[in-house]
């Protein structure tokens, strides 16, 4: 069925189009995939009935990927189909740029984990390459410097042309971010299908394994990438210690700090700060660490990502903007999703209804307290 934005120029009408610094009723107009002119809301064109038009948006963190590619304990589902159904979930909650966030190594078992990066990577490069997304797929390599093969495999996909991103984590207990580590023994034995014993002997060589190969390793993967000019992301930070350490070795961004105190340290020395969307529609972190709301109420956040819930972050664009509390206005909530992580990458092409920019559009309609997608555009061209 033919769309009339499959045209090559068409104009978007009666919209309350969400600006960079306002919210206005008029037209877009869009020729050759971008924007080239906003107008008046009365002038010729597609009408969308008063709906919000917001950019795509731009989601620097998501493992929902692994929904899919392990849709069940012990069942590995191959990686083409895994990414075409993620594909789906994204662009369905207005996202037009995603970065898969790739683990690369594991606290704790991870062999299949380990095995399935190399395909996955290329199964995502083959699909890039023929056209087969509806949203633009870029990749977020999360590193588990506590795994003595991350460097290797960091090694064997950093240059792939959709690495964009990176980040060093460890996830080994009594630290960052699970600080209890007999409730990590507990829940690792239910997860991996062991005694608690197992689980805490497996636990306490993790610990001494981090020990002595995570300072290098971490090293080793911020190397890799910034000799690609890779942005690099310092995850879980919880003192002000993690923080000095990640701005010694020139990272910029602070990724789901932990604590006020990590969060507070990381804007004095300039870094943004990047938080969890799921955290705050739930209210809460579900690790028991710092709300986002918290850090908001300190002016302490400067990016969300979805996390695990793609759809997240429309929900809490659209739900800090109607907290009166927060004091937030639609297009600063709208920026924290789209424009911010946007510019952290170097996207300077997207994120914002602006003429000369990616038409990157999601069509919004409120409805009993939530956002729902009527339609979303990426490069001019509907694929929702």
């Amino acid at each position: 069925m033919f769309d009339a934005t499959d045209a090559p120029e068409y104009r978007l009408t009666d919209a309350r189009i969400v600006t960079g610094d306002d919210v206005i009723h008029g037209s877009v107009t869009v020729a050759e995939g971008r924007i080239v002119a906003i107008g008046a809301p009365d002038a010729p064109g597609l009408p969308m009935g008063g709906d919000y038009l917001i950019p795509g948006l731009v989601d620097l963190h998501t493992d929902h990927v692994e929904t899919h590619v392990f849709p069940r304990n012990g069942v590995v589902w191959a990686p083409a189909p895994s990414l075409a159904a993620h594909d789906g979930v994204v662009v369905a909650g207005g996202v037009t740029t995603v970065f898969d966030s790739l683990c690369v190594g594991a606290a704790m078992g991870g062999e299949a984990r380990r095995a399935l990066l190399a395909p996955l990577m290329e199964a995502l490069e083959r699909g890039r390459a023929g056209g087969q997304y509806r949203a633009e797929h870029l990749v977020h390599l999360r590193c588990e410097i506590c795994d003595p093969e991350t460097e290797a495999l960091v090694r064997q996909v950093i240059g792939q042309p959709s690495v964009r991103l990176v980040s060093v984590m460890d996830h080994t207990p009594g630290d960052r971010q699970c600080l209890d580590v007999d409730a990590w023994v507990q829940e690792s034995a239910r997860d991996m299908k062991i005694s608690v014993q197992e689980s805490r002997a497996l636990t306490e060589a993790l610990i001494e394994r981090s020990g002595r190969v995570g300072p290098g390793v971490r090293q080793a993967v911020i190397a890799e990438a910034r000799a690609r000019d890779i942005p690099v992301m310092s995850h879980d930070d919880r003192t002000v210690a993690h923080v000095d350490e990640a701005l010694a070795e020139g990272v910029m961004v602070s990724e789901f700090p932990t604590t006020l105190e990590a969060a507070r340290r990381a804007r004095e020395v300039g870094q943004a700060v990047l938080m969890g969307a799921p955290n705050y529609v739930r209210g809460g972190s579900q690790s028991g660490n710092v709300a986002v709301r918290e850090l908001l109420d300190h002016g302490l956040v400067d990016v969300l990502a979805s996390d695990y819930v793609p759809g997240s972050l429309l929900s809490a664009s659209f739900a800090m903007a109607e907290d009166a509390e927060l004091g937030l206005s639609l297009p600063e909530a709208i920026a924290m999703v789209s424009r911010r992580p946007a510019r952290i990458v170097g996207l300077d092409d997207r994120g914002e209804i602006a003429e000369g920019l990616r038409a990157d559009m999601v069509r919004v309609r409120r409805a009993e307290g939530h956002g729902h997608v009527g339609a979303v555009w990426r490069e001019g061209r509907r694929v929702f």
